[in-house]
């Protein structure tokens, strides 16, 4: 049940995480890569809400659903790429903090496919969409209802 709806939180609160939400989007990152990550780590976090919608997100601008339906099991599952391992990889790290850490390892397997401006902008991505499930935890939208906007229609959550 719905504890507050996306028109209640403070104008300010939203429009700082949607403008967040707006860099990462337009910082150069593959937008695939983006809706895999985003999609692994709301498993991670068992955000229901988060999950229906970026499964519709990646589904609409061509993810697979059998690449979905794997992400769980990515490190086994034979069609993800080195490059998409590696950040899937990252990103649960840095989800699953402190029990995980990015090492010295785990950062020069990243800089072998990102610059070190990427590897900040990941690592935002990392922390938004952490962030955008942590705050649907505690308002709890419904979820099964998203419908994926045209771009010109402003993403929440």
């Amino acid at each position: 049940m719905e504890r507050i709806s996306l028109q209640e939180l403070p104008e300010g609160l939203y429009r700082v995480m949607a403008q967040v939400e707006s860099y990462v989007n337009h910082s150069g990152l593959d937008h695939k890569l983006l809706h895999l990550l985003r999609f692994r780590i709301s498993q991670l976090n068992h955000c229901a809400y988060c999950l229906d919608m970026h499964a519709k997100e990646a589904i609409h601008h061509g993810e697979t659903p059998l690449r979905l339906f794997s992400v769980a099991a990515w490190q086994e599952a034979p069609f993800y790429s080195d490059k998409e391992k590696i950040v899937l990889a990252f990103a649960e790290a840095l989800t699953l903090l402190p029990d995980h850490h990015v090492d010295d390892e785990q950062y020069g397997r990243l800089q072998q496919f990102f610059s070190k401006e990427e590897i900040a902008n990941l690592t935002l991505a990392v922390a938004q969409i952490n962030s955008w499930n942590r705050l649907v935890q505690v308002i709890r939208p419904v979820p099964g209802n998203y419908q994926v906007r045209e771009k010109s229609q402003p993403e929440a959550v």
